[in-house]
């Protein structure tokens, strides 16, 4: 079994108007889970409404009883862990224990000049990143008080009530795929590893390398649970694909239909689209490398009928 969720880019226009339709919309049809990525700008320039991402997800807590959510991911460059950590114990509680924290290491330089955060260079970032994971994993899974000592973050005596109602405190999600620092902390701390979008050949082979590392740190592999992130076009007729394609047509004048479609799976290979039955085997191929879940990356905040298309034709014949 694949579970489905959704994720938006926050960046790419996500007004508190669109989040409000978007979380019962995403309830009602049935898919596992919502998230969000966290960045104050678009990846590709400009400006566009960006909702801030603990905020939402207080009112998802409050609006769904069922949803899952997460960031899919915070950055540790510019939110802080201690404050990371607080949020999601607090929404953890506030849900009813549905909250996945995701984090990462931070990559976007545009929005780290324009607000004054320092990005710094790789090593700088992985060093941060993987000092950040142990002040969040010392504050959500240990009961007493904590003390910290490093490089980037202090701690003396420090514990966040109240505490997650789930076993062992708040799950913890990485993202990312590098073999030499991002796996090896993904297998030490994470309860769910999510990687871009790949196919599913280049899925199993870094999933294979995250079990050995998961052995490697004295867990089983099962406790980590597998996630991708990919974008999902599923349409019934060829009619309808330009509605599913609208977030792609700016970047290819002159295209639509088909042709528009290809010139897409072109540049990205790897984006799942076809007729339902398409989709259903593609996934089924994720599925055999190792995917439990599927966040459908969703471009376009507005196309509601794309995500009903796959929650009607796809969703049911995954479980």
């Amino acid at each position: 079994m694949v579970d489905l969720s959704v994720q938006i880019e926050i960046a790419g226009g996500l007004s508190w108007s669109r989040w409000k339709r978007i979380v019962p919309a995403v309830d009602r049809m049935g898919y596992r889970g919502l998230y969000i990525c966290d960045h104050f700008l678009p990846g590709a320039g400009g400006f566009a409404d960006s909702v801030e991402i603990m905020l939402a997800f207080g009112y998802l807590a409050d609006h769904s009883a069922r949803l899952e959510f997460g960031s899919l991911v915070s950055p540790v460059s510019f939110r802080h862990p201690v404050w990371l950590a607080r949020h999601a114990m607090a929404l953890d509680d506030l849900s009813g224990g549905r909250m996945v924290l995701g984090v990462g290491a931070g990559w976007m330089e545009r929005e780290h000049a324009m607000f004054g955060y320092e990005l710094g260079d790789v090593k700088t970032r992985m060093a941060r990143f993987s000092e950040a994971l142990a002040v969040i994993d010392l504050l959500t899974r240990h009961e007493e008080p904590v003390s910290h000592s490093g490089r980037f973050y202090t701690l003396r005596e420090g514990r966040l009530l109240p505490r997650s109602p789930r076993p062992g405190g708040v799950r913890l999600m990485i993202g990312g795929a590098g073999p030499k620092r991002t796996l090896p902390l993904t297998a030490r701390y994470a309860n769910a590893w999510n990687s871009g979008p790949r196919s599913p050949e280049g899925y199993k082979e870094v999933s294979t390398l995250l079990d050995e590392l998961v052995v490697k740190a004295g867990r089983q592999p099962r406790d980590v649970r597998r996630t991708l992130m990919q974008q999902v076009i599923c349409y019934r007729h060829e009619s309808d694909l330009d509605a599913r394609l609208r977030h792609v047509a700016p970047n290819h004048p002159g295209l639509s239909g088909k042709v528009l479609l290809d010139a897409l799976l072109t540049r990205s290979p790897n984006v799942i689209a076809g007729s339902p039955a398409q989709v259903i085997d593609r996934i089924h191929d994720y599925a055999a490398a190792g995917v439990d879940e599927i966040m459908v990356q969703r471009i376009d905040p507005d196309d509601d009928e794309g995500l009903d298309i796959i929650a009607a034709d796809v969703l049911p014949h995954l479980r």
